[in-house]
């Protein structure tokens, strides 16, 4: 057994990690760190057939124990249950991502991936949403609660994706009126076995399918335009609840020249639906000059600044100047925009804590381990053919670092040359194991909730600051949010757009420092966050590298002419204003030394939590309603 308390848990991790991964074991309790990692190696010899020696479990073990490296989020909270076994590979995927080219498939399959647990990137650019077809005319759709309806929902996830699928085909193929039962679904509250969480019921679904028809009533004999492919997208996002905590994540892809599309989200302009807060959005674009005013209005504090992405970039080379990788089939990314991906395909990703790592000998042998396990999580089955085709012909996966910022400039060093072992690598093991090589290998992803185990910096981002709030939603009758208020965390409802309070959820604010010799937002400029993009995509990820830039407005000007440069050999990137960007409850708030300690006065640190309560988490399959993003 190895100690507990010899794990390096950051400020927030051990609360993070009981929120998120740790599963009910059959005495009644949830999993401490070292049950976790067990399962996960156990299900790399069972689910996975990794092949790993009986030495080399021990060096992995030893590997997750330290935090020198873990396996994505994903795979901690589902390997080794009985969900990995039936569903096989959409359970174990980080992203997904779908273009809107069809009017019923990209909506169903988005729908499907976000009840799974993935994010899910989607491209509404014109050339795209244009081959809808027009919308024959209005129907009328209505639930009615006597079995003679036309459909009556099963209390399950193809279900839920069967009643969105003939909602579409009442618009755009019968053009008739369709009527629904949902009395077989489970009523609000009650568990969600194998994915965890309790059940939304069915409200939201009816919810979402009304505001869908009514988006598609509006537009009877025309074709959707990418904002209401968005709509639709976003309303689908929001039905994706499980025990009242958002679990669905989205990115938004459209041209950088619709202004309609610019100002989907100027939440200044009054009328914006709440429903588009559901996704991040970003538009396609190679050259800078491109963009119209309307783009930098977001950067000016105008509603939200839209990321850029840069597809040609990404279709043509690996790393920066590795014209060698192409990847030719990528249209769009997933929802942080470090994994380029192909129409209806997935990505896994994997984790390793930079700062922890020793030696170069040391980061290789992490990153071979993760490399092993990810390769074989690709092969395993996948129900939905055109997502088992094109992951099985990619094999792409994001072997990421995280705490760049917060490792030594020597750590840093190490990374071209382990990328050069992972190609080699992967050459050599593809060929073993009868599998194609790997067409991407390597990313950057921000590393939000698992950055927070160690307590390092999220991906390439700076430290925010020295002292700063760290901000966690949780279910507000969870044991976790008692346990936060029990010792005296600070804990307030969760604030909606709107300005109402959503009495279900809670944020939690934990104080928290970062350690000396960390790099932080306030002494970087958006030109210096800048270059550590440029130079990760051209010494590490072959992928993409995802950072927000914290920026002040007096720095557009330099932004404008740095993206001008070097933007050709950009594949993404995401920006916002550092202090004044006006979201309430924002994950993250600078403070000073005073404050930090005269609110670590009222607090002590959450180090044992033995028990969950029972609708929180359960090891079962996964059967209805909407399955939580891990």
């Amino acid at each position: 057994m190895y100690d507990p308390s010899l794990v390096p848990w950051g400020e927030v991790g051990y609360a993070v990690y009981k929120r998120t991964y740790s599963r009910q074991t059959a005495d009644g309790k949830t999993e401490e760190w070292e049950d976790t990692v067990d399962r996960v190696i156990d299900a790399c010899r069972d689910q996975l057939n990794v092949g790993f020696s009986q030495f080399e479990e021990g060096e992995l073990k030893k590997i997750m124990m330290e935090l020198k490296g873990t396996v994505a989020g994903r795979f901690l909270w589902q390997l080794g249950t009985k969900t990995v076994d039936r569903l096989g590979l959409p359970s174990l995927q980080n992203c997904a991502f779908v273009v809107v080219d069809d009017p019923i498939r990209p909506f169903t399959w988005a729908f499907e991936m976000l009840m799974l647990g993935s994010g899910v990137g989607f491209n509404i650019q014109r050339e795209n949403v244009y081959q809808l077809p027009k919308v024959k005319n209005r129907v009328k759709v209505e639930r009615i609660d006597e079995n003679d309806a036309d459909f009556i929902v099963p209390d399950s996830r193809e279900g839920w994706v069967e009643l969105l699928q003939r909602v579409l085909e009442a618009s755009f193929v019968t053009g008739e009126d369709f009527t629904y039962a949902t009395h077989l679904i489970r009523s609000k509250g009650s568990a969600i076995k194998g994915f965890g969480g309790t059940a939304s019921g069915p409200e939201d679904l009816v919810w979402g399918m009304q505001e869908i028809n009514e988006i598609l009533n509006k537009k009877s004999g025309q074709r959707l335009s990418p904002v209401d492919c968005l709509d639709v997208m976003n309303i689908i996002g929001r039905i994706v609840v499980a025990g009242n905590v958002r679990r669905s994540a989205q990115i938004a892809i459209g041209d950088c020249d619709d202004v309609e599309y610019l100002q989907a989200k100027r939440w200044d302009l009054g009328g914006i639906p709440n429903w588009r807060a559901m996704s991040n959005n970003s538009v396609v674009c190679d050259d800078i000059s491109k963009l119209p005013a309307e783009f930098w209005e977001g950067y000016n504090g105008n509603g939200e600044p839209y990321g850029l992405i840069n597809l040609e970039a990404s279709r043509r080379m690996g790393r920066t100047f590795e014209v060698q990788y192409p990847d030719p089939d990528v249209q769009g990314f997933n929802p942080c925009a470090e994994q380029s991906l192909a129409n209806f395909e997935t990505c896994c990703l994997a984790e390793i804590y930079l700062p922890n790592i020793e030696h170069y000998e040391e980061l290789k042998k992490v990153a071979r381990y993760l490399y092993r396990i990810n390769k074989h999580s690709l092969a395993i089955k996948c129900a939905v053919k055109e997502t088992e085709d094109i992951v099985h012909k990619n094999m792409r996966m994001g072997i990421g670092v995280t705490g760049y910022l917060q490792a030594t400039e020597e750590q840093r060093s190490w990374l071209a040359d382990c990328y050069d072992y992972l190609r080699s690598y992967d050459k050599e093991y593809s060929q073993l194991a009868g599998y194609p090589a790997s067409i991407k290998l390597t990313t950057v992803k921000p590393s939000g909730t698992l950055s927070l185990l160690a307590g390092v910096t999220p991906g390439a981002h700076p430290g925010y600051s020295e002292y700063y709030i760290r901000r966690i939603r949780m279910s507000a009758d969870s044991s976790l949010a008692h346990a936060a208020r029990e010792h005296g965390y600070p804990v307030e409802f969760v604030l909606n757009f709107d300005g109402t309070e959503d009495k279900s959820t809670i944020v939690v604010s934990f104080p928290c420092k970062f350690p000396k010799g960390t790099m932080f937002a306030n002494d970087m400029t958006a030109l210096d966050q800048l270059e550590v993009i440029k130079r990760l995509q051209a010494e590490w990820s072959d992928n993409a590298v995802s950072v927000t830039i914290y920026y002040r407005k007096e720095e557009l000007d330099g932004i404008k002419e740095w993206l001008d440069k070097n933007f050709k050999n950009v594949k993404s990137v995401s920006f916002l204003l550092h202090n004044e960007h006006g979201f309430k409850q924002a994950p993250l708030e600078e403070i000073d030394e005073g404050t930090y300690l005269e609110m670590r006065k009222t607090v002590t640190p959450i180090t044992s939590i033995a028990q969950l309560e029972m609708d929180e988490v359960e090891i079962d399959d996964c059967e209805g309603g909407a399955c939580p993003v891990r």
